[in-house]
């Protein structure tokens, strides 16, 4: 929330918010809940591993910019990040995808039996969906785009040290749409359309069924005996999962075939 956009009704909101439960902060500023983890006094604790120095020197600053955030440590490869991992107590790991001799795999797969309650969040220039979901299987519960023009990388650390997850907009939206697409598929194939399991016969004597015909009235019109037309009728009752003529009549007005 930036102060820039506040009226002063809003001004006047802020002051009036009871003593205690919120703090606020210039930089950036913000109203931040004291229930929520990330305070002046305790704030969440960042090692960041990025290969790049410069990269590396402005996300450290950003983050000790925040008085909801501190880093602890850096590093520049997936060596020295298992050195830091082992050596330094932290809340959130903060790591580039792509490092000089490895990749953030390599330290989401060494992080968790060495820091089991710490958090990881992976930053990259790019956002394969590959890579995202293979990040998220091995425990992360961030990932965010380097070149993102939403959120910043301290709002990342205190999102997941929260408990939520961090995720880039226009790759959660990919993501998302790529779910639809894979669960209607799979819908598709795991629950055909009832309808389509009876055979032309089946529903033929379903549509009498439900017109009020008995199996001895339809067995005489289509030439068949009646204990044939049970036979047909137990196997509806299979096909639709129902037990009585009752539901197979509602499944068939439900679905058009009288």
């Amino acid at each position: 929330m930036s102060s820039a956009l506040l009226s002063p009704q809003s001004a006047r909101g802020l002051s009036s918010l009871p003593s205690g439960q919120f703090e606020t902060y210039s930089n950036p500023p913000s109203v931040w809940p004291a229930f929520l983890t990330g305070q002046e006094a305790n704030p969440v604790r960042v090692l960041l591993v990025d290969d790049d120095p410069h990269i590396r020197l402005v996300i450290a600053q950003e983050l000790m910019a925040d008085a909801r955030t501190l880093l602890v440590a850096q590093a520049g490869s997936v060596r020295e990040g298992r050195k830091a991992i082992k050596n330094h107590e932290f809340d959130v790991l903060l790591v580039d995808l792509n490092l000089g001799d490895g990749d953030a795999f390599d330290l989401l797969h060494y992080v968790k039996p060495v820091r089991p309650s710490a958090q990881s969040v992976v930053i990259s220039v790019m956002e394969n969906d590959e890579q995202v979901l293979r990040a998220f299987e091995l425990g992360a519960t961030g990932y965010v785009g380097k070149n993102s023009w939403f959120g910043n990388y301290s709002q990342a650390v205190l999102q997941v040290a929260n408990g939520g997850a961090s995720i880039t907009p226009n790759l959660a939206r990919r993501l998302l749409q790529r779910f639809d697409r894979t669960n209607s598929a799979e819908n598709k194939r795991r629950q055909p359309d009832e309808a389509d399991r009876l055979s032309a016969r089946e529903k033929e004597i379903l549509r009498m069924v439900a017109s009020g015909y008995t199996s001895v009235e339809v067995g005489s019109r289509l030439l068949i005996s009646s204990m044939t037309v049970n036979t047909h009728l137990r196997n509806i009752y299979r096909k639709l999962q129902v037990r009585t003529r009752a539901q197979a009549v509602r499944f068939a007005s439900l679905r058009g075939l009288f």
